[in-house]
């Protein structure tokens, strides 16, 4: 190979490998100098959403389960003896105050009364007879006290006549339904006095039951209004008539009662109920229920930020769990609380902080 061809084919690699160079070693330049940030050099801070909280009085309520009862509730009774001749009633009847529900037979009571009532016409008859006698005086005025003692006497036998007749007839005492008719027709006995007839119960007003533990009966104030809702979906708004003072010796909570108007009898008597009750307002502050965490001394609270974009932590008390949103007390006015990205950060930690729906605005 002669040295021209030689030194050509050198002269064909080393152009070979210049060009080669421009692509792969690197070559700094203005632009690429010009290109570097310093934001890019310093530190990148975790960005995390937070909320503004204000405290605030709130009006919590508490919730519980209970059950409707009716407010008078009484078995009429036979009050005096006989046979049953007839019933009136049935189970789902409604009565009025005096609507007679059984009649026992008559056991000669009304011939009793009539001859209590003949005999007090002839007490009127002798009575009258002899005033008009002293008028005249023609007897004695000392007669006349004598006759008038046997005149007040046989109006009394009269009173007491009537009074056993009417015993013989079995009537309402109040307007409501008939629940149980446990007697029957053609039932007797020489003893038929205290005989359970019907059971009466009245629907209006209704009562919604609970009870509340010790701890819970500060808030609860006689007169205050209460929302009650039925396992069936029906709701109602009722006022507290009762608050036990003395407690239930085998669970140690307190009875309290709901009255709920009931006109119509819609509400049956001992349906399963949930009561909300409102007690005394409490200073608060509502935040999310996801913002709610455990610190590592197990103390439940939320992460916050200081002015500085420092991550802190508040311990809190719940005041009222409302499903979406806590109620919680212990955390300052104006706190900046961490709602989104706090499960990332620490204590003492510095961060980046948004409002909440800005940090969702920028994804």
């Amino acid at each position: 190979m002669n040295a021209s061809r030689i030194t050509a084919l050198g002269l064909v690699a080393a152009a070979t490998l210049w060009i080669a160079s421009g692509h792969f070693l690197p070559h700094e330049t203005a632009e690429s100098r010009a290109s570097v940030r310093p934001s890019e050099t310093a530190e990148k801070l975790f960005r995390v959403g937070v909320i503004e909280t204000s405290i605030v009085p709130h009006s919590r309520k508490l919730l519980l389960s209970g059950r409707t009862e009716a407010d008078r509730k009484v078995m009429a009774v036979a009050r005096t003896g006989g046979v049953l001749t007839e019933i009136k009633v049935r189970r789902g009847s409604f009565v009025q105050k005096g609507d007679v529900i059984a009649i026992l037979s008559d056991e000669a009571r009304e011939a009793q009364v009539m001859q209590a009532k003949a005999l007090l016409e002839q007490r009127k008859i002798e009575l009258d007879a002899k005033r008009r006698l002293i008028e005249l005086n023609s007897a004695p005025r000392l007669e006349l006290s004598n006759l008038d003692a046997q005149y007040k006497a046989a109006e009394a036998g009269l009173v007491a006549a009537e009074a056993e007749r009417n015993r013989g007839v079995i009537t309402a005492p109040w307007s409501g339904v008939i629940t149980d008719v446990p007697a029957e027709v053609g039932t007797s006995a020489f003893s038929m006095a205290g005989k359970e007839i019907a059971q009466i119960v009245a629907l209006d007003p209704m009562l919604a039951i609970v009870e509340v533990a010790e701890r819970k009966l500060a808030g609860i104030k006689l007169g205050d209004m209460a929302e009650v809702r039925l396992v069936t979906g029906q709701t109602a708004t009722g006022r507290i008539r009762y608050v036990s003072k003395s407690a239930s010796q085998t669970t140690r909570t307190y009875r309290v009662e709901v009255e709920i108007a009931n006109p119509n009898g819609a509400i049956p008597d001992g349906i399963t109920a949930e009561v909300s009750i409102p007690v005394t307002p409490t200073p608060s502050t509502r935040v999310p229920r996801s913002a709610l965490i455990f610190s590592s001394k197990g103390e439940l609270g939320v992460r916050t930020v200081t002015t500085e974009g420092t991550v802190g932590f508040h311990a809190v008390n719940v005041v009222e769990d409302d499903q979406a949103f806590m109620w919680v007390a212990g955390v300052p006015n104006a706190t900046r609380v961490i709602t989104q990205g706090q499960d990332f950060v620490r204590e003492g930690q510095r961060v980046d902080a948004v409002l909440a729906p800005e940090l969702t605005a920028v994804r």
